[in-house]
């Protein structure tokens, strides 16, 4: 596909969560073959502090981590993607705008853990489960043989992956 690393966009209403989840986890596990950004369709403005919580405590960077609306990355200047993933279902029934460059999506469907209710610790292990799943689905796409799998074969492995729980 490209001799640049691949461009990975995480997609979420409110990009406070999950989607910030695969951002984070994505840029250090990606290394140097994977960049990755998360935005949201209807971003609530900030990032959820267990989201924080959790990538801290997993040695994880959190430095530069926003809520951010999609429109930043449909705009001129902004980055070509090659993959677009969406995490949470609300998302991936909205209509996207049209991304330069035509990037292969997939839904990776993930239960929202921002809209867990309860005490803390309640709240604290649905975010390390949404973590959790995130994690194997990235470690399964940063372990892909991208360059060597044609584009069905590449658009299956996607979808079979967020279909990981």
């Amino acid at each position: 596909m490209t001799d640049r690393p691949y461009n990975v966009l995480f997609l979420c209403t409110g990009n406070s969560a999950r989607s910030i989840l695969g951002e984070a986890l994505l840029n250090s596990m990606g290394r140097d073959r994977f960049r990755a950004w998360s935005a949201g369709s209807h971003p609530g403005g900030r990032v959820n502090s267990f989201a924080l919580e959790i990538l801290a405590k997993n040695g994880f960077a959190t430095e530069g981590l926003r809520s951010k609306s999609w429109d930043e990355f449909a705009s001129p200047g902004a980055p070509e993607f090659d993959f677009i993933f969406t995490v949470c279902d609300s998302a991936a029934a909205e209509t996207c705008p049209v991304w330069p460059g035509h990037p292969m999506s997939a839904h990776w469907g993930i239960p929202d853990p921002a809209a867990v209710e309860g005490d803390d610790e309640t709240k604290r292990r649905a975010f390390r489960d949404a973590f959790s799943r995130l994690q194997r689905r990235i470690s399964l796409l940063v372990n892909l043989p991208v360059q060597s799998l044609d584009k069905l074969s590449l658009q299956k492995q996607l979808s079979d992956i967020g279909k990981t729980a």
